[in-house]
């Protein structure tokens, strides 16, 4: 399974970040690719640490079960699924080049991953390995969104 933790992985995510087409339409959802760009963001903050998410109820009775099925590889990660508030982005016009520039370095800041543990939203207590993979899944299924 890809982790963004692999350096390949992550050059390849920058590769399709840097190649999406600045008037790409989603293909799904409400976001824009500027909020997808800075939702992705977010999510890179979230588990670098520097942006604080609460745990929600639904997550501490079902989230462990539901990362194992996040997890599959074979999978891809349902479209429309619901994301933390602190993660949704409100503002819907801003630069897509600067969001490229902040997601590309924010990264390659979480390259050298210092956390043995994280205590995602939903899914509670997660490994290393965990974090790398689902990483790399979400921001994977957001730039197919966008056909990145």
């Amino acid at each position: 399974m890809k982790t963004i933790f692999d350096k390949a992985a992550r050059e390849e995510v920058i590769a399709r970040i840097n190649a999406l087409n600045e008037s790409a339409q989603a293909q799904w959802g409400k976001m824009n690719e500027y909020q997808m760009l800075e939702h992705l963001a977010r999510w890179e903050e979230m588990i670098a640490g520097t942006l604080p998410c609460k745990r929600s109820f639904l997550g501490s009775i079902f989230g462990k079960m539901a990362l194992k099925d996040f997890l599959k590889e074979d999978k891809p990660l349902r479209m429309n699924s619901p994301s933390s508030p602190e993660l949704v982005v409100h503002e819907n016009d801003g630069s897509v080049r600067a969001g490229k520039d902040k997601l590309i370095a924010l990264i390659e800041g979480n390259a050298n991953y210092p956390h043995a543990t994280f205590i995602h939203p939903f899914f509670g207590e997660m490994t290393k390995d965990e974090i790398g993979c689902l990483a790399y899944r979400h921001l994977d299924h957001h730039l197919r969104q966008f056909n990145g």
